[in-house]
């Protein structure tokens, strides 16, 4: 921008002199020109023709100034702009070109990601034909390899624009490996900003960790592999410090011990990608253990006060003497192995890297149930276990809620339950959280997957913490809970 002050031109008399002489000169240029052809016999024809000349000159000068000055810029200035993009490694907004799509027009957002050459006018090329195709660029992002360079941008089309003619003609372009899908208004954030959001909740909750890095790197399936099984048997899973990357693996050395795996089998990870989650999983570690200290006090029907709070490892005296509490029924519908292992599992189950711990202590400061969210690869399990003498006081249907709420929060898709067939109270919890729900039984295993769509979701976040005054009326039985398969599975995984 420019200011008053400096927008404003000293007036020099020197200027103004010179116009005035160069007037003048041009008036006796034109009498002497005027003399010397008037006097011929076709003198006065000659000065008509050169002024009509002259003013037809002026007319088309004034027409292609007029033109070219609002002009797009041409290929060539939007080939530099291309290459200064691609010179970049961080996200830019930049504009497609002309033509552009109409406010009336119904678009789409589309995720592309493409490999070019590294040679000044690949990017310009690539740039050229979406601005054929009427393909607004929002963002580049440029990830540079040892051969060529991988473009990803977010880009707006118009709906009747398929994803295979939208391939097809990138790759006539120049682009290779091309990968294309569908977005949504959460990713018009720019790159930096993101990378910042999900620092911050690392840096808040260590249970944040894999979320964070499923989010920073796309549709991938991430595993957190224990260094010792729950038995106390060694995996052999390890990882040097700088990690490992292999294609669409990477593996980097968990904090708390172990490896974390990272799979993207449909498109190989870059450096620039591994680099960013190399640096979450460093900022984790220098911060070490930390779980949110958040309590919400809640009253039961016959006035006793509970809370509820986030647990971590710090919890597992209390929790192994809440075990010591349980009868062999309820343990054995929770845990669905031997029941005499099941003290092995609460470290695993306490840890925050892999998922969220919810616990429930009455005012004396006993633990009387454990509710779960565990990540598990691309899905979320959620797991209850209520002592006998707290059962059927809807405290069950209360953590399942709060969970559900959580994996609301986490952008899950779904959560599933696993239980056995004749646990009618687990599957009465779920069906009170009035989500569509889906259901799978084998061998007297049933597995229920509640699917988080958009409008009971979000009706369940801003309700399902608020207290316990409708579930704490139905008396549901919450004595088993959910496991996919025998916690040794699960730490072998």
């Amino acid at each position: 921008m420019t200011s008053a002050k400096s927008a404003r031109r000293p007036h020099h008399w020197r200027r103004d002199l010179i116009e005035l002489a160069a007037l003048f000169t041009a008036v006796a240029v034109a009498d002497a020109i005027a003399n010397l052809i008037g006097h011929q016999p076709d003198g006065p024809y000659l000065l008509m023709a050169s002024a009509v000349a002259l003013v037809a000159t002026a007319a088309f000068h004034t027409w292609w100034a007029r033109r070219h000055s609002h002009a797009p810029p041409s290929g060539e200035a939007g080939g530099a702009a291309g290459e200064a993009g691609e010179a970049g490694t961080g996200g830019a907004a930049v504009s497609s070109g002309a033509g552009g799509i109409s406010g009336a027009e119904e678009t789409v957002l589309w995720r592309m990601r493409t490999t070019v050459r590294d040679a000044p006018g690949s990017l310009a090329a690539l740039c050229v034909t979406l601005s054929g195709l009427r393909v607004d660029i929002l963002t580049l992002q440029t990830h540079p390899l040892a051969q060529g360079t991988v473009d990803e941008f977010l880009l707006r089309a118009p709906a009747s624009l398929q994803a295979q003619e939208l391939s097809r003609e990138v790759s006539a372009a120049g682009g290779a490996s091309t990968w294309i899908e569908r977005a949504d208004a959460h990713d018009l954030v720019d790159t930096p900003t993101r990378v910042l959001s999900l620092a911050t909740r690392t840096a808040l909750d260590a249970a944040e960790l894999p979320l964070a890095l499923r989010q920073l790197l796309g549709r991938c399936t991430i595993h957190s592999l224990p260094a010792v099984t729950v038995t106390g048997r060694a995996t052999g899973e390890s990882a040097p410090v700088e990690g490992v990357l292999e294609e669409t693996v990477m593996r980097l050395r968990d904090p708390s011990g172990g490896v974390i795996s990272i799979e993207r089998p449909y498109l190989p990870f870059t450096p620039t990608e591994f680099a960013r989650a190399r640096a979450l999983v460093e900022l984790d570690a220098r911060l070490g253990p930390r779980v949110p200290r958040s309590e919400d006090v809640l009253t039961l029907p016959e006035g006793n006060e509970i809370t509820v709070r986030r647990a971590d490892r710090a919890d597992l005296v209390a929790a192994r003497a809440m075990h010591d509490r349980c009868s062999q029924r309820t343990l054995g519908l929770r845990y669905h192995g031997p029941v005499q292992d099941a003290d092995r599992y609460l470290d695993h189950l306490l840890s925050p890297r892999f998922g969220r711990t919810l616990a429930v202590q009455t005012a004396s400061g006993k633990l009387v149930a454990l509710g779960h969210l565990l990540w598990d690869g691309d899905e979320t399990e959620v797991a209850l276990l209520v002592e006998d003498d707290w059962q059927r006081r809807g405290i069950g249907s209360e953590l399942l809620g709060r969970l559900v709420a959580l994996a609301v929060e986490a952008g899950c898709d779904s959560v599933y339950a696993v239980t056995q067939s004749h646990n009618t109270g687990m599957v009465a919890a779920m069906r009170a959280l009035e989500l569509p729900l889906d259901y799978q039984i084998e061998e007297g295993t049933l597995v229920i997957t509640a699917r988080l769509t958009t409008e009971p979701t979000t009706e369940l976040t801003s309700g399902l913490t608020t207290g316990l005054t409708t579930e704490l009326t139905t008396g549901l039985t919450t004595e088993g809970a959910a496991r996919p398969s025998a916690p040794a599975e699960r730490a072998r995984r």
